[in-house]
Formats: structure tokens, sequence, C-alpha cells
């Protein structure tokens, strides 16, 4: 199962990204295949906070619209919306101390333990601090190859 990163929902959505045709390209296909694919929670609700907000774009995606997006991900038949569960903590501790995470970076490790726990295959970011948790294959969408 391949999962989203918050930066990917971003460039899929907004259209002046210089990345969006491609990038909504691929998670159209994935939207409208078969193979499961996968937005973890967090992610969903990082994506409506940064859209939104008026200080990174001018202007914002408007709420309601920004709403459609998330609901429009949703209906896609083969998504999976993962999120913690019981075992997240050992998880997440596990990644903390291996990856010597601190501060807001425990976001990343955050959402590294659900895709590790949901047995997510590939992690499609283009975040480059993911390269702490070798225990997950990452990818960047970006990158032909």
């Amino acid at each position: 199962m391949i999962a989203l990163d918050t930066n990917v929902l971003i460039h899929a959505h907004r259209t002046e990204s210089p990345h969006h045709a491609h990038i909504n390209r691929l998670v159209r296909e994935l939207a409208e295949g078969k193979a499961l694919w996968a937005i973890p929670w967090p992610c969903l609700h990082e994506f409506y906070g940064i859209v939104t907000h008026p200080n990174r774009f001018k202007p914002p995606t408007p709420a309601a619209q920004a709403i459609s997006q998330m609901q429009a991900w949703q209906g896609s038949p083969s998504l999976r919306m993962i999120g913690e569960s019981f075992e997240h903590l050992r998880v997440l501790i596990e990644l903390i101390e291996k990856g010597k995470v601190v501060g807001p970076m425990v976001h990343d490790a955050r959402i590294a333990a659900i895709c590790m726990q949901h047995g997510v295959r590939e992690l499609w970011t283009l975040d480059r601090d993911f390269s702490r948790f070798p225990q997950l294959m990452c990818r960047n969408p970006l990158v032909v190859g």
C-alpha cells in the first residue's frame, strides 16, 4: 500500500504549484485505481491547516473548497484512512530513539509510525527528513526511477 504525505496532497491540490499537474495525475491514478492506498489522518489535518492558512498561500484555499477536496479523496473506494493503533507508542518511541528525534520532528516520526503499523510499503513524500526512518521506504514522486 502507498501512503501520501501532506506535501504530496498540497501539490496535488494547489494548481499554482509547478508540480501540480504531475502529482495530481499520480494521485488521481491512485484514487481511480483498484490498489489500496492510504492517507494518514494527521496528513489530512495538516493539509487543511496549510492550504487554508492566509500566510502560506495568497489567496488561501477557501475552507469549503479544502473540505470538498478532502471529501473527494475520501470518496475513493480504494483509499484507507490510517491512524494510531494501540501499538503506536511502542513504534513511535522506537523511531524517536533510533532517529534521534527531538522537537517538531516528532510529527514525521508519528507519520512513519502510523504507516509502519498499517503495512504501508511506500510513503510518497517530498520531505527528506523521513530518511531518519530507514524502516519505512519513502519515495519522492518527482524523482523518476
